[in-house]
């Protein structure tokens, strides 16, 4: 089946982080498409930042966010009150991009006429639009979910991976801020999720004293608020050995998306900044010892522990740098200090 163009539009995204959202980019630009003014708003979690991060994008309008977990939106009254915001705005078209029966209740509670979702279980007997995905698409990663969906409603889906735009402001504040670091930029995500994603601010120093005495360029090191601690350490151990690096801690994450864009490549855990860098088309090196390696982006690439070994622990900077060297990064030849 196909579906008219609509009026106003709503994505429910519900998943929590910063990576999620990215993950959906292409689902977002595909969806903004059937709309008739090209554009969507977004119903999120506030940890995804989305206001944040879709600053740039020019067919993202509003983003309400959802507030769940002990939130205004928790339990029978907080459905009553996301299905009168819902009905405030007065949409015409929602699409659910999970399978909870939750949202498309709020949904039809909210009078939303055109309802469009994964039609999984409950939530099959909510939605106006009648698709459901078949049973090997229903437990899969959420890109292959939204990928089904998009299928088969026959709606173009023309971009391969991600990709995020860039705010201008943002840009130039990144190079105000930043004019005397000389380039190439090299960033360090330093940031985890879990302890078990987390090389070590010992690691991270030692690869950044390496990259200085291999002249690599500028090296930065980013993370969000919660990361300050273990950059303090980083810093601080590089200072110690003769090695520098610019402290692009806690930035707000549209200007984190800038400075990211203007880096020749990035190193880093498992986090939603890994997505982005890949998104902004940066060659990224993700450090895959405590989660499966991320395969949907061709700009990140994985560095997993020698075969037989398991855990962040087992990947070195000798492996980091002899895949930086591989991706001609820096000088093979030059001799580390």
């Amino acid at each position: 089946m196909t579906l008219a163009l609509s009026g106003r539009t709503l994505i429910v995204q519900p998943l929590p982080g910063i990576g999620d959202m990215v993950w959906h980019l292409p689902h977002l630009h595909a969806i903004a498409a059937t709309t008739r003014d090209g554009r969507i708003d977004i119903l999120t979690k506030p940890r995804s930042q989305a206001d944040r991060l879709l600053r740039a994008e020019p067919c993202v309008g509003r983003v309400l966010w959802l507030e769940r977990e002990a939130g205004r939106h928790a339990g029978l009254r907080g459905l009553i009150r996301l299905a009168a915001l819902l009905r405030e705005e007065r949409y015409q078209r929602v699409w659910i991009l999970h399978g909870s029966a939750r949202y498309a209740l709020a949904a039809r509670l909210a009078g939303i006429p055109e309802r469009v979702g994964y039609g999984i279980g409950l939530q099959s007997l909510l939605l106006s639009v009648p698709v459901r995905l078949p049973p090997d698409r229903r437990h899969v990663h959420p890109i292959l979910r939204a990928d089904a969906l998009l299928k088969q409603l026959g709606i173009p889906h023309d971009e391969p991976e991600p990709r995020l735009a860039v705010d201008a402001q943002a840009d130039r504040r990144v190079t105000a801020c930043f004019a005397e670091w000389p380039e190439p930029w090299i960033a360090l995500g330093i940031g985890s999720s879990e302890p078990w994603k987390q090389w070590g601010a010992e690691r991270f120093a030692e690869l950044a004293l390496a990259l200085n005495q291999r002249r690599a360029g500028s090296i930065f090191i980013v993370g969000g608020p919660a990361e300050r601690p273990l950059a303090e350490s980083i810093l601080a151990r590089l200072r110690a050995n003769g090695g520098t690096a610019a402290d692009a801690v806690a930035l707000p994450l549209e200007q984190t998306v800038a400075l990211l864009a203007r880096c020749r490549g990035y190193v880093g855990n498992d986090t939603g900044v890994l997505n982005v860098a890949a998104a902004l088309h940066v060659p990224a090196v993700g450090l895959f010892g405590g989660s499966p390696p991320l395969w949907h982006s061709r700009f990140i690439h994985h560095l997993m522990p020698p075969s037989g070994d398991h855990g962040m622990a087992a990947m070195t900077v000798s492996q980091v740098l002899d895949t930086l060297n591989q991706l001609a990064w820096i000088d093979a030849n030059r001799d580390v200090a």
